[in-house]
């Protein structure tokens, strides 16, 4: 039986590996496999930016890692650690892997799938279930995720490209989006901004 103990100690290389997404410009979220045994397995950090890769989010490196260390798509007795809730992609990829567990840190109010918006690993239609430990050192990484957002969200919008050849005309009833709308730095995976 795995303790906090456990998951924090796990916790602190999947907050290594996040602190380094961050040289790339990549929003910082580490992950580690962990195997019952308690051997690391496979690690990885976010590196959508530094790859050009709109899958290359912590969780799916480091269970592409895993599954190469143990020769097996099959990651029974595995445990997914990780500094921010999985999103819909991450959390689908470890059930599909057949983790036992998912432990993270920080929640993902905008794109969480492992309890947030969408709880995934406990479906009760899906073909896996898994047991979930959220909030593990979850001020560290919400701390980490702040600061990489912070200069973000002193930018203005960038308001869209000017259409080619045409331009509505000044009252067609829009509204100017920079007027009359917040736009905040959303905390997720995908670090997008959400206009509300």
């Amino acid at each position: 039986m795995r303790t906090m103990a456990d998951f924090s100690s796990w916790m602190d290389l999947a907050l290594a590996q996040a602190r380094q997404a961050s040289a790339s410009a990549d929003v910082p979220v580490g992950a580690v496999i962990v195997h019952s045994s308690g051997t690391v397995l496979g690690s990885g950090r976010n590196r959508r930016e530094a790859d050009a890769d709109p899958t290359a989010h912590a969780e799916i490196l480091a269970l592409r890692a895993a599954a190469a260390a143990v020769g097996s798509w099959h990651l029974e007795g595995c445990t997914l650690v990780v500094t921010l809730e999985p999103c819909p992609m991450c959390a689908g990829a470890a059930l599909a892997a057949r983790v036992d567990r998912i432990v993270f840190a920080a929640w993902d109010p905008k794109a969480g799938a492992a309890g947030s918006v969408w709880d995934l690993p406990r479906d009760r239609n899906s073909l896996h279930r898994c047991e979930v430990v959220a909030g593990v050192r979850e001020a560290e990484s919400a701390a980490l995720l702040r600061s990489f957002f912070a200069p973000k969200r002193n930018e203005p919008p960038t308001p869209p490209p000017p259409k080619l050849g045409s331009a509505p005309p000044a009252d067609c009833g829009r509204q100017n989006l920079s007027e009359h709308s917040q736009v905040s730095a959303g905390s997720g995976a995908g670090g997008g901004k959400q206009v509300t």
